[in-house]
């Protein structure tokens, strides 16, 4: 999903390692929940699936291992990530099963196809008018069909509240600046409309019967292993970079100090940092 402000604008192109290492992280989380959702729909009968906003395609290959009788169709605005998608399934031989489909949503949905799953990750939020965006996922789907939204959890959390420098409680007012951005963001998209968002309400005035919601927690606890250290710090290196103009001086020179590779209480040699949230996923059915 693209769209354009100057201080908002994400560039998926850019972002794509961090997108595809930190979904490789987060895989534990999504075979829960496909796990969750393969015991609510009757899995031989999920014959095609369509995984909107699937960025470089871990989860489309994980629901094409879960659901072994679908296509599943990793559809997303951004060719590179796409190309990414593609080269992922045919190294985890699934290439016949999984394709890929540059679509802008809201307005290439239609044309997707339908399908007895939809599975929208985290990309509901990129389009102006969701409720719009939902109605488009339900015309997708046929009946019995099933609609996966991952919208909400718990912001992500790596540090004590004190980390010995600095004034405490950084990540609360990170996630603060955080939200402010979001909202910004939110305000910016074509067409953008405020809704209340109780995703279980949205999905039942789109024509739906809600099935269930289920949050699922990531939590790898200190010290971290190599690999997810280098995502903290890409996440804060990140953060450091969006969010600049919405921090203290104090706090812009605190992670400064957190993303010095020399220094001794930094992320990179700290032993105390971790990695704890939660994702939260709604299903709904068509009758």
């Amino acid at each position: 999903m693209s769209h354009h402000h100057d201080t908002t604008h994400l560039d998926w192109d850019v972002m794509a390692p961090l997108l595809e290492r930190g979904a490789e992280l987060y895989r534990p989380v999504y075979e829960r929940a496909a796990a969750w959702v393969a015991g609510q729909v009757p899995v031989a009968a999920v014959r095609r699936v369509l995984d909107i906003g699937s960025g470089p395609g871990v989860v489309s290959c994980l629901l094409a291992e879960v659901f072994p009788y679908a296509e599943v169709v990793a559809v997303d605005a951004t060719p590179g990530l796409l190309d990414r998608a593609r080269a992922r399934a045919e190294h985890a031989g699934l290439g016949d099963r999984v394709r890929t489909r540059h679509a802008e949503l809201p307005d290439g949905v239609s044309e997707l196809g339908d399908a007895d799953l939809v599975w929208a990750g985290n990309s509901l939020h990129h389009v102006g008018d969701q409720r719009a965006a939902l109605d488009g996922f339900v015309r997708l789907l046929r009946p019995g069909g099933t609609v996966v939204l991952w919208e909400g959890g718990l912001a992500p959390r790596h540090l004590p509240r004190d980390i010995g420098f600095g004034k405490p409680d950084l990540e609360a007012r990170i996630e603060a600046a955080a939200a402010e951005w979001f909202a910004e963001m939110r305000v910016a998209l074509p067409g953008a409309k405020r809704e209340v968002e109780y995703w279980r309400a949205l999905l039942a005035d789109a024509g739906l019967s809600p099935s269930g919601t289920r949050s699922f927690l990531l939590d790898i606890p200190a010290p971290l292993p190599g690999v997810v250290r280098e995502q903290v710090l890409a996440h804060f290196t990140r953060q450091r970079e969006v969010l600049a103009d919405k921090l203290s001086a104090e706090d812009r020179a605190t992670l400064d100090r957190l993303l010095d590779p020399a220094d001794p209480q930094g992320l990179r040699l700290r032993g105390d940092s971790c990695l704890l949230t939660a994702r939260t996923a709604h299903t709904a059915r068509r009758g």
